[in-house]
């Protein structure tokens, strides 16, 4: 059972580590190829916007059709909706045929994937592992997607160099660039194809299945990660990208190179929060780490030197994905086997729809309160989860700290 397990594994390790190249790209890119074609801030947050409600829909409708459909089958096929709406971003440049685009490619513009896919990953790994070593599978799954925004946002500074090297204009190397994403989206739909129909035991179960006892769990915690979401999508990696440009001059290059190296800090982190978690428990993980880094948000705005920006980054992202293993292997942990998939599922689509509903907001606020005010907002909003995140569940513990 061993060897099977590890080379399922490897499989989702690896198609992971190639969507989150195509995700790291297209984050830091979506924006600035909207500002090239001369969008407004407005209607670049609707693009981002309508780029997050196609994630959270497609979330929806891979719950519902889970528990019916194979596991296998989903994943390809949600790996073949960004290939069409890339595709048709680079047929195009009028406004609605861009938002379009966005939609139906369900671009994870926030910089992390936060699509359907990762709803059937998550609710997968469990089963190719034990309960003491399920953190540390979580965080080797988080350090490879990581990673692989971290390599993808270097992929970002593709079109300067093809302007320097090829002479391309800024429009035409940008749409080179972003051909990759297609290719990287269809290479993870063939290792997808690799895996059995379904991975585990357990048939999955619907939400309105769920236990009596982990009923209330994900309802309350799924309401909590909406609030969590919703300030992260006023600060998703676009949004920061376009901050930084605007407040700062920052060229693509100069934010791939900002955005890769936050990257690989996230991506150290994730062994810091699987050994903190053994000690101190997953719950306090969760909250010890992330409001600092909420913190930082406010010191991000102060600043009007582009290196202490930067730097004040660069620390934030240091702390701010510590509790995403964490929080991905506790959902996991408290409801049972059959349940995992509509918990992963239901705690994903509030995200989905949280992340969705914000950019919109901040795009409007960037271009009416000021660049700043929506950094603002997050971070205050966050603390404000992690405080009621370690009220409600600090005492609901997972097996292993039973």
């Amino acid at each position: 059972m061993i060897a099977p397990a590890a080379r399922l594994r490897r499989i989702l390790y690896a198609a992971a580590f190639l969507r989150a190249l195509a995700i790291g790209m297209m984050a830091v890119l979506i924006g600035l190829y909207c500002a090239k074609l001369g969008f407004t801030a407005v209607q670049i947050g609707a693009v981002l916007s309508a780029a997050l409600w196609g994630a959270a829909l497609a979330t929806l409708a891979t719950m519902l059709a889970g528990t019916r459909l194979a596991e296998r089958s989903l994943l390809v096929a949600l790996c073949a909706l960004p290939v069409l709406g890339c595709a048709l971003l680079l047929a195009a440049d009028a406004f609605p045929v861009i938002v379009a685009a966005a939609f139906v490619g369900m671009f994870n513009v926030n910089g992390r994937d936060r699509g359907a896919i990762p709803i059937l990953e998550q609710a997968m790994f469990p089963a190719t592992t034990t309960d003491a070593d399920r953190t540390r599978v979580f965080a080797w799954y988080n350090v490879l997607l990581d990673g692989g925004y971290a390599a993808g946002g270097l992929l970002a500074g593709l079109p300067t160099l093809l302007e320097a090297a090829a002479g391309m204009a800024p429009l035409p190397a940008m749409k080179a660039t972003l051909a990759i994403f297609c290719a990287l989206y269809l290479a993870s739909a063939i290792l997808y194809s690799r895996l059995p129909p379904r991975v585990g035991d357990c048939a999955p179960a619907g939400l309105r299945e769920l236990s009596p006892e982990s009923r209330p769990i994900v309802a309350k915690i799924s309401g909590l990660f909406f609030i969590d979401a919703f300030a992260g999508g006023f600060i998703g990696s676009a949004i920061f990208a376009y901050w930084f440009s605007e407040r700062f001059g920052a060229s693509a290059a100069t934010v791939a190179i900002l955005f890769s190296a936050g990257r690989l800090l996230s991506a150290a982190s994730h062994f810091a929060a699987a050994w903190l978690a053994r000690r101190i428990g997953l719950i306090n993980t969760m909250v010890y780490t992330h409001v600092p880094s909420s913190l930082l948000l406010f010191t991000i705005v102060a600043t009007d030197d582009f290196a202490w920006a930067a730097f004040f980054f660069l620390l934030r992202e240091s702390l701010n994905e510590m509790d995403v293993p964490t929080r991905q292997s506790y959902v996991m942990a408290v409801v049972k086997p059959a349940e995992r998939l509509a918990a992963s599922g239901a705690t994903n689509l509030v995200r989905s729809v949280g992340w969705a509903a914000a950019p919109m907001f901040a795009g409007a606020l960037m271009q009416s309160a000021g660049l700043g005010v929506p950094l603002v907002i997050a971070g205050a909003a966050k603390i404000s989860y992690d405080f009621l995140l370690w009220r409600e569940f600090r005492r609901v513990k997972p097996p292993e700290e039973r």
